[in-house]
This record gives C-alpha cells, sequence and structure tokens, in this order.
C-alpha cells in the first residue's frame, strides 16, 4: 500500500476507529477504506479513478454510503470538533458562532438544488455554515444558490442546535440584518450581532467574521469541494465533514 499524504497516522485512526467496527475480519481493512476515502475528498479524483493499490473503488464508495447514512461522519466530527476545543483550553460545547455562507459553482453531473446567486454570479449551489471561535465547524446546509443569507440560516441553526446547545450569541454579516434577529431570538434564544463593514470602504479585518472565511478557505483545500460535484446534498454536507475531519485530525 502507498503512503499517501492522506493516509491517517497510528493515533490519527484510533480515534477514528472508536466509531467503526473494526473487531469483525474483512478481505480489506476498515483503515484502507478510510485512507481511500480522505483520497478522494482531497484529490477531488472520481470514485472510478481510485489508484488501484487501494481496496475496489465500488466498495470504498459502499462504506462511505453506508456511513454517510448512518452518520458516522457527523458522529466523529462532533466528538473531534470537542476534543480540539478541549485541546485548545475550551469547553467542549461552545457558547458563540459566526455565520456565513458561500456559493460554489455546479458541474453537470450535480443535479439537487441549483440556482443562481445574482450577487455573486454564480451559478450552483450555497455552502451555509455555522463554526466557532476556533473555526471549527459546528452545522453545514446545502442550499440553492438563489437562496438569500437571511432566508437560509433559519435551516443552518436548526441544524446546529440539534449538538450544540449552548451558543447563545452568533456573529455575522450585513446580509443577516432585519427580522431574522428577531426571529433567531424569539425561536431559538440566541443573540445575533451583526459585524459591519468600513462604511469608507477600506480595507480592514472584520471581527469574528475573518473566522468563518478561514475556514471556507481550509475547506477549499480539499479538492472536491473546489466546485460542487455531487448528485445529493447529503453527500456534500459529507463531503464538508471529512474535509473538517481531516483539518482536525492534523492537530493530533
Amino acid at each position: 500500500m502507498t503512503n499517501y499524504p492522506t493516509n491517517v497516522s497510528d493515533s490519527q485512526w484510533q480515534i477514528i476507529s472508536n466509531f467503526l467496527d473494526v473487531e469483525r475480519s474483512r478481505k480489506y481493512d476498515l483503515r484502507e477504506i478510510t485512507n481511500a476515502i480522505l483520497y478522494v475528498v482531497k484529490t477531488g479524483c472520481q470514485w472510478r479513478m481510485l489508484p488501484g493499490d487501494f481496496a475496489p473503488w465500488k466498495l470504498v464508495y459502499y462504506y462511505f454510503s453506508v456511513w454517510k447514512r448512518n452518520e458516522i461522519f457527523e458522529m466523529l466530527h462532533e466528538s473531534l470538533v470537542e476534543k480540539v476545543r478541549v485541546k485548545q483550553g475550551k469547553n467542549e460545547e461552545p457558547t458563540a458562532a459566526i455565520i456565513d455562507a458561500q456559493s460554489v459553482k455546479n458541474t453537470l453531473v450535480s443535479s439537487e438544488d441549483k440556482g443562481f446567486d445574482a450577487g455573486k454570479k454564480i451559478k450552483g449551489i450555497k455552502r451555509h455554515i455555522l463554526v466557532d471561535t476556533l473555526g471549527l465547524v459546528l452545522a453545514v446546509v446545502i442550499q440553492n444558490a438563489s437562496v438569500q443569507d437571511r432566508d437560509g440560516a433559519i435551516s443552518v441553526i436548526e441544524k446546529m442546535k440539534e449538538s450544540w446547545k449552548k451558543i447563545i450569541k452568533i456573529f455575522a454579516d450585513g446580509g443577516y440584518r432585519g427580522q431574522l434577529i428577531e426571529t433567531v431570538k424569539a425561536k431559538f434564544k440566541i443573540d445575533i450581532e451583526i459585524i459591519k463593514r468600513d462604511e469608507l470602504h477600506r480595507f480592514k479585518i472584520l471581527p469574528k467574521r475573518w473566522i468563518v472565511e478561514r475556514t471556507f478557505a481550509w475547506i477549499d483545500t480539499n479538492r472536491r469541494n473546489s466546485k460542487y460535484y455531487e448528485r445529493l446534498n447529503n453527500t456534500g454536507i459529507a463531503m464538508v465533514h471529512l474535509s473538517a475531519i481531516r483539518i482536525m485530525l492534523n492537530r493530533f
């Protein structure tokens, strides 16, 4: 087996293996399957184009589909968020988050929820995310690119609240102004603070806002996310989770 840069180390595999059935005897070890999945995420190659020294691509894709359906990626992701936060001297659960959306061009094969972002002139989808103050992804949803940020915010906040109950404040840019602030406060008991841009249009790093922008940059270093290649939204979400998992694993 070639030692690809995306292969997990022994310490990283020890973390991942806690979420998988590794006791059962198999022809192909689950660590090898995991390495193949992470190779696809990082390189952006098609499943069929996996190098021959990995397990057969159909088997790799089978495990990816099963783990996606059983929310293994989400559970591993949430566990890593807690571990990284503790390692950085934070509490396991965050109390503050930053929200933003990223419009991404679709490809010919992607089919679900395509639209047109008139502001950014992009035809495709919108990744709506919430991150903590370390830039760790707390929630992600895939939406039509034509959805306005303030209209799409509720669904990603709802997704976040499924796992992270202690959030009491969200930082956002001007696109989230208006009725949304009162709606979120009434429905979720969460305050939204709008970080305003410099009215003189001078370059300035905005407090908290740069954190979520950095997270998008981290995600985009995994080429599977450079465009939107996925036919199903839950696959696109899994690819973001796997990108975040790779980033967090590199801290161990």
